[in-house]
């Protein structure tokens, strides 16, 4: 499914790992590097190499936090979120097309599931110590 998406959003050049970072900042907007990085379940050197390029293509932008000068925050610019609603349509077309077929019911239980195994992940990651502030 990872390929297919990948050739479904050839023409807007962007890949799956741009997409996750868009569609949390569509839907979290004002999140800082860091938060992003958790919700992803990545580490901020990932978010070093993909924040950047997305920024260059004027499709993001970073702003310092009022309250507290080091943090970050992200946002899409008008054309990230134009750019994120026509991926998001893609995306959604391949999820129900993949999914034709199959009882609602079962496609809900999946995405209960799905639901659990992240928050559990969130959770125990949450109560982990930061391994970059070790460093």
């Amino acid at each position: 499914m990872q390929q297919t998406l990948t050739r479904r959003l050839a023409h807007l050049d962007i890949k799956p790992p741009h997409l996750d970072i868009l569609i949390n900042l569509y839907r979290f907007a004002g999140i800082s590097q860091q938060e992003l990085a958790r919700k992803l379940l990545v580490g901020r050197s990932n978010m070093s190499m993909l924040l950047p390029q997305l920024e260059r293509r004027g499709l993001i932008e970073r702003r310092g936090d009022a309250k507290d000068k080091r943090v970050l925050r992200l946002s899409l610019t008008a054309a990230g979120r134009a750019l994120t609603e026509e991926a998001m349509e893609i995306q959604t077309a391949l999820i129900e097309s993949s999914h034709a077929g199959s009882p609602i019911e079962d496609c809900m239980k999946v995405a209960e599931s799905m639901e659990r195994i992240i928050s559990t992940l969130l959770k125990e990651d949450s109560e982990l110590p930061d391994r970059e502030s070790q460093d």
